[in-house]
């Protein structure tokens, strides 16, 4: 079983209400699964950033974003603050314990610093984040205008970030992803009244997904009324699961991965080697090579090779003995086995077929994610040879050859659509249910495709949604 590690990305245990039991709170969190913290310190013209920087050298665990947020604004006079944070980013070099410069961002809810001055000291703050090659962690509080524009203006989408304690609407979301940055969200997901924020849970693909607690502050159900601690992540992760339908282990994994990748701290040590087997939700899914038939405009390998957590990108293929040693030992623990990596399964038939052969001899239940081109691949119609499959799910994507041509660059030319829909047909003879998918990427229409599926072949049809983000 995967083992469930979680990144706390916004704390603040540098906060007076640590002061009594604080290494007991960070032991705590280890326990709970937490990995990771990152301490956010705010800087404070009385002492700077003196306690969050006793509190990471005390700690391997703990890293810190360093800035100042817009409440601090009026206080800041000259370079100061920006020194200090060069200073301990200096110092701090070894290990990379500084991670971001933040939060930094906008106030509008409560105004204890002047507009003017919270935009002069967050445009400053975008500098120092570019010139020190670090992410941005974004507080914005009902100022969603001055924020993007000051963003937009002063390049912070060369260095992205994270907009922390999200508490937008779906295209305040969009307009975040737009500039490349993360969206994290806190317990706040996990109150009963937060329909909106739940929605846009739903919105923001989970590989551009943080999880936090912003602790002390907002604890989440069931401990509202209690101080919040890092440990209280996990509740945060749990509704998070229950929202986007995955397990809690994905969750876990996946915005872990997320963290690590923006902040840089996974280390060589953290890196993935490529995985075989990988599991989401309670499916097993087969990697076994990383060769498309096709070149699709929308694939997301184009942008990296790693889908939910996993670390796709082979350096070799498998054979069968290390494919069935990927496994394991206890595949029927799983709903299903999916052949369905980072390339055309089919491809690999003969590969496909030995391992789909044992599995059922099993008990395991069969999927294959296709392209439907294997039959002009191998040059013979091959589903008669995949008789032992349960379900085979094929790329239609298009509702029309010409639009097929357009977003698949297919080296099969005129003859690709037609021996899809000839394999969608073909399918029905040989495999129990068989389902055509749609990407719904701009400028194909769907219903024109759904119609193509149910109506003129006559099988399922499953819209797959299209990331744009990247």
């Amino acid at each position: 079983m995967e083992k469930i590690q979680l990144i706390d990305t916004h704390a603040h245990l540098d906060d007076p209400k640590y002061d009594t039991d604080r290494d007991e709170v960070i032991k705590r969190a280890k326990d709970a699964g937490v990995k990771t913290i990152i301490n956010v310190g705010c800087w404070n013209k009385e002492d700077g950033f003196e306690k969050v920087a006793g509190i990471v050298r005390n700690n391997d665990s703990i890293y810190c974003a360093l800035g100042v947020h817009p409440h601090d604004a009026k206080d800041v006079s000259g370079n100061a603050p920006y020194d200090l944070i060069k200073k301990l980013g200096a110092e701090f070099k070894y290990g990379g314990k500084v991670v971001a410069v933040g939060e930094t961002g906008l106030d509008y809810h409560y105004d204890h610093s002047p507009r003017d001055k919270q935009k002069e000291v967050f445009a400053n703050q975008i500098a120092l984040a570019r010139a020190l090659n670090l992410p941005l962690v974004i507080h914005s509080r009902e100022a969603e205008k001055d924020t993007f524009d000051i963003l937009k203006s002063n390049g912070a989408h060369e260095v992205g970030g994270v907009f922390h304690c999200f508490s937008g609407d779906v295209k305040a979301a969009q307009k975040a992803l737009d500039l490349g940055f993360y969206i994290s969200f806190t317990g706040v997901v996990t109150f009963p009244k937060a329909t909106d924020l739940r929605e846009a849970v739903k919105y923001v693909p989970i590989e551009k997904m943080l999880i936090e607690t912003d602790c002390p502050y907002l604890t989440p159900a069931p401990k509202r009324g209690e101080r919040n601690e890092p440990a209280y992540v996990m509740n945060t992760a749990v509704a998070i699961a229950g929202v986007k339908g995955l397990g809690l282990v994905d969750v876990a994994r996946i915005t872990t991965s997320n963290a690590e990748e923006l902040f840089g701290i996974a280390g060589d040590a953290g890196r993935q080697e490529a995985r075989i087997a990988y599991a989401i939700r309670n499916s097993l899914y087969l990697n076994v090579t990383n060769r498309c038939s096709n070149y699709c405009t929308f694939c997301a390998k184009h942008k990296s090779y790693t889908v939910k957590g996993h670390y796709l990108r082979l350096r070799e293929e498998p054979d069968f003995s290390a494919v069935i040693r990927a496994i394991g030992e206890n595949p029927l623990q799983y709903d299903e086995i999916v052949f369905c990596g980072f390339g055309e399964p089919l491809i690999r038939l003969d590969l496909v077929k030995k391992v789909g052969l044992h599995l059922k001899r099993l008990g395991c239940r069969i999927r294959i994610d296709t392209d439907g081109l294997a039959n002009l691949v191998h040059k013979r119609n091959v589903l008669p040879e995949l008789s032992f499959v349960d379900v085979i799910s094929v790329s239609l994507n298009a509702p029309d050859s010409g639009t097929y041509q357009k977003i698949i660059k297919t080296p099969f030319g005129d003859a690709s659509y037609p021996a899809i829909l000839f394999f969608l047909k073909e399918a029905k003879k040989h495999i129990a249910k068989v389902v055509a998918s749609v990407v719904t990427v701009p400028g194909v229409d769907v219903e024109v495709c759904r119609k193509v599926a149910e109506d003129e072949l006559g099988v399922a049809f499953r819209v797959r949604e299209y990331d744009s983000v990247g």
